[in-house]
């Protein structure tokens, strides 16, 4: 009898351990079925031409819609997105080459028309991560989605120069290297209901989110 349930102890371990095995193997099988069959279908690099019409009654009260173009560049194996705005067709924004490094957790500016760069924490409330830009882009494109008409705008102060171009990371350092540098600290970040006049800024207009931003930079007073 004491051989007999040792046997059927022995028989039920086996088959325990055959079902954790059958399992482990399972759980492997679906991620390599995820790793090699749905995250390579993402592109490593993806390119968008991007239109988004907005509203903006102090630039055009009667106009209606005003539209905002910009190329975007989206690394999703290195975690950064990397936009060029052109000249407007209106004025008040300037051209301007911008990078997100999730990375580094910061963005730079490159205001085209000062040859100036500008640096600052990333500032995650605003910006999307590469993955959820690239799928809002992929649906704008399908007609799937419609972006929000409003702006959001933030102002920010240029601090002190940025000497050490390095510590930026690979990234910024391309972006900005022999350009005066500056960091920037965040006044503040809210929905556009009226225009603050303030000399000596510039703004850039940009889209990286359901809706337009405009990033007003002011030297420090």
């Amino acid at each position: 009898a004491v051989q007999g349930r040792r046997s059927s102890l022995s028989g039920v371990c086996y088959l325990t351990m055959g079902l954790l095995v059958l399992l482990l193997g399972l759980v492997f099988a679906s991620m390599y079925v995820y790793r090699y069959f749905f995250i390579t279908q993402l592109p490593r690099e993806s390119v968008f031409h991007c239109g988004v019409l907005y509203e903006d009654s102090l630039y055009s009260p009667f106009k209606g819609q005003l539209e905002l173009h910009e190329d975007v560049k989206i690394y999703i194996e290195e975690n950064y997105e990397q936009i060029n705005v052109p000249v407007p067709q209106f004025g008040g924004s300037d051209p301007a080459d911008i990078i997100h490094d999730f990375q580094r957790g910061l963005t730079a500016y490159h205001d085209i028309t000062l040859d100036k760069c500008y640096v600052i924490e990333l500032n995650t409330t605003i910006v999307m991560p590469p993955r959820n830009l690239w799928e809002l882009l992929v649906n704008v494109k399908k007609g799937t989605y419609l972006p929000q008409t409003y702006i959001i705008q933030e102002e920010m102060i240029a601090t002190e120069h940025v000497s050490d171009m390095e510590q930026l990371g690979s990234f910024i350092y391309r972006l900005c290297s022999g350009k005066e540098t500056y960091r920037l600290k965040r006044r503040s970040a809210r929905r556009r209901i009226s225009r603050r006049e303030a000399g000596n800024c510039h703004r850039i207009r940009h889209f990286e989110n359901t809706f337009v931003v405009e990033t007003v930079i002011c030297k420090k007073s």
